[in-house]
């Protein structure tokens, strides 16, 4: 028993001399001495020279932390002062990295297990410089040494401080040139601070670019955010940044806030951060935390955008989106960073866009193997007039103002502005768009719309994109093939059950109309815009109503007999059983030509005739008027509308109207003036002949309308 106790304390003895020995060693060893030495060693590992130029010192120092007997062993604190890193040669400027000082200390025990951690790391006054070149060579990635096996060693880095510092970023692959500096607060801001006043600028930016703040969270929304920031209100930011330069020729302006401590690997450990930035016209902030970067943990912020448009974000974010009138949102970002395949989530975000509300929730995930983007969107109230820009539309001003290179012609109707094909290819997509009620002008009878769009390599599909149009529904599946050039599209619509007097809302005669419209259209075409598209078409058109009842005074009108429909404004409106109205349009290489346009009623027989060309935008169309019965005081003619889409002419061909007229004064001058009146009449002809609308009542039944495949003409 004697002899193990003395060999016990021989052991411990042995260990406390140990560690005096080793207290001494680090308390009044020179370390300068080790300088040369590690500087050599790092510059191996690290490919490049790397100096401690200034003083290297040491010292002992209980850790606040620790409890029990372990808080009375100190720690080993390190210090170097005047570090520098040596950018590669190629670089325009000689050093990566300067620092004033660097501090750090070292936990004893886990050396004893080949564990070398360090707690935290402190910087002071870093000034660092990242360049990179077109052909990706960059200053921030090291040429480490080939690693011949695992190292016995394992080095734990938990948390990185920093003082007042610089930092000049240019590259020439995204073409950033930057400045950030990078300075102490005066005093810590607590988050919820942060939080309210990003609030109240963000929302000030929003009413700025669109005239109105994006829509308030419901009670629902910000019960949840409370509860999630419950955690964050603890943070307190103890930094500024401030950074100023270029992108893409834009100018660039951010201010942002963040922690003093980035914790590196305890997740239960979040670092505040804080940006409002302007890229160009585009207008991004966020206020929330980061965890465990080490790990590419997890991003938690409350995000606003505004802009002039959702297709600048592209250049920013790499996520694809449509042109689109001023828009403002905000909402809950929610990022799992990891390397190669990070996801975003856009959650619950509100806003505008134009005159219009926007909501829902967007995923966005950067995997493999390609780029995706998928969600719900919703409108309660979305102006017609905020759909233009996806397709082109809009006058040059806005489209100037959203960046637009292409100007509309003055003399054309069809937007000539190309698709961005070019950025399909970038992602995919899966998205579902509702807009509730479509807020328009009185004359348009279009209620409301749904789609589900879906991008994949390249190809764009709508299916369906629906309308509510007229009590009825447009239904319609599109296809656009980005990946070919000139873009390839085919178009397949249907028109149910719309109602006659809802298509035309403003026009009196209308009113006392009923019976319903239903058509199928089948089209595919070639070019890189809307104009293009329909300037290449081939398909066919076919429209039938085969019951209702149509005004009287609208057939009368039609025929131009004004006599007949001054008796119906001053005795009443009859209404006309619609027998049949049968249209079967071809459209060949943008030319599309009536074959059969025919209104057969008890009255009247009326045909269309003609074409448009929607190549030229050109109009040349005969309505063309027979009547069943007599009719006194008729001067029926023909009606042509020519011209073009932008400036349509409309008219009445003199022809026949002056036989008529001349016929009437002849007889005016050798017959009574009875007999006169029988130049304006018409003879009774019989009941009307509908055998035209039969056969094709027929083929639309059994034969619904069909498209050549897209790049090749339909035969006449």
């Amino acid at each position: 028993m004697r002899r193990g106790r003395k060999i016990l304390a021989w052991v411990i003895g042995i260990f406390v001399l140990l560690i005096v020995a080793i207290i001494l060693f680090i308390a009044f060893f020179d370390w300068n001495r080790l300088k040369p030495t590690i500087n050599e060693k790092v510059s191996e590992a690290i490919g490049r020279p790397f100096a401690i130029n200034g003083d290297l010192s040491a010292h002992w120092s209980r850790e606040p932390g620790e409890s029990g007997l372990v808080s009375l062993i100190p720690w080993p604190h390190f210090e170097a002062r005047d570090i520098t890193v040596a950018n590669p040669d190629w670089a325009k400027t000689k050093q990566f990295a300067t620092l004033d000082s660097l501090q750090f200390r070292l936990s004893p025990f886990p050396l004893i297990s080949h564990r070398i951690v360090v707690p935290e790391i402190r910087l002071g006054q870093p000034k660092i410089d990242l360049q990179r070149v077109k052909n990706g060579d960059n200053t921030w990635t090291f040429k480490l040494p080939e690693s011949t096996g695992p190292s016995e060693w394992q080095l734990e880095l938990n948390a990185i401080a920093f003082d007042k510092g610089h930092i000049d970023f240019n590259d020439a692959q995204t073409q950033i040139a930057m400045g950030i500096d990078v300075t102490p607060l005066s005093k810590g801001i607590p988050f919820d601070e942060i939080m309210a006043q990003q609030e109240t600028d963000s929302r000030a930016q929003a009413k700025k670019t669109t005239g109105a703040s994006a829509k308030a969270m419901s009670k629902s929304d910000a019960d949840e955010k409370d509860r999630n920031d419950e955690t964050k209100k603890k943070q307190v930011y103890q930094f500024a940044w401030e950074a100023k330069g270029t992108y893409k020729k834009s100018t660039v302006t951010a201010k942002a806030k963040t922690g003093g401590v980035l914790a590196l690997r305890d997740s239960n450990r979040p670092f505040p951060v804080a940006a409002d930035a302007r890229f160009g016209d585009t207008h991004i902030a966020f206020v929330g935390t980061l965890t465990d970067p080490i790990n590419m943990g997890a991003l938690d912020v409350r995000l606003w955008f505004s802009g002039t448009s959702m297709s600048h974000l592209y250049d920013l974010t790499g996520v694809t989106l449509p042109d689109t009138p001023p828009f403002a949102t905000e909402g809950h970002l929610k990022a799992n960073l990891k390397k190669g395949a990070s996801v975003f989530t856009y959650d619950h975000f509100t806003g505008k866009v134009g005159g219009s509300d926007l909501g829902g929730s967007l995923t966005f995930n950067t995997g493999a193997p390609r780029p995706k983007l998928t969600g719900a969107l919703k409108s309660n109230q979305l102006l017609f007039s905020d759909l233009a820009p996806l397709i082109g539309g809009g006058s040059n001003e806005e489209k100037a103002e959203r960046g637009d290179a292409v100007k509309q012609p003055a003399d054309k109707v069809l937007p000539v502005e190309p698709f961005k094909t070019d950025r399909w290819n970038a992602m995919d997509a899966d998205v579902e768009f509702t807009g509730v009620k479509i807020v328009h002008g009185e004359r348009l009878p279009i209620d409301n719309l749904y789609t589900h769009l879906i991008m994949k390599d390249a190809v764009l599909i709508l299916d369906p994109l629906k309308f509510g149009v007229a009590g009825g529904t447009v239904g319609s599946n599109i296809k656009l093939d980005g990946s070919k050039t000139p873009l390839r599209g085919g178009f397949n619509l249907g028109a149910r059950h719309l109602k006659l007097k809802e298509l035309f809302p403003t026009f009196a005669p209308m009113q006392t109309s009923f019976g319903e419209l239903n058509g199928d259209a089948s089209l595919t075409a070639t070019g890189n815009s809307p104009a293009a598209l329909l300037g290449s078409s081939n398909g066919e058109v076919k429209l039938l109503i085969n019951d209702g009842a149509i005004s009287s005074s609208l057939l009368e009108l039609a025929g131009l007999n004004v006599g007949s429909y001054a008796v119906n404004k001053l005795f009443g409106d009859e209404v006309v059983k619609i027998n049949c109205m049968a249209a079967d349009l071809v459209a060949t290489n943008g030319d599309m030509e009536s074959r059969l346009f025919a209104l057969d009623t008890e009255k009247a027989l009326i045909n269309v005739n003609g074409n448009i060309n929607f190549r030229d935008e050109k109009l040349n169309l005969d309505i063309v008027p027979h009547t069943k019965g007599f009719r006194l005081f008729s001067l029926r003619s023909p009606l042509y509308v020519h011209g073009t889409m932008k400036n349509p002419s409309v008219g009445v061909h003199a022809g026949p109207l002056i036989l008529r007229a001349g016929g009437a004064a002849a007889l005016a001058v050798f017959a009574a003036p009875v007999a006169a009146l029988g130049a304006l009449a018409v003879p009774e002809s019989g009941k009307a002949d509908a055998t035209q609308c039969k056969p094709l009542l027929d083929d639309i039944r059994n034969n619904p309308p069909k498209a050549p495949p897209a790049g090749k003409t339909k035969g006449r």
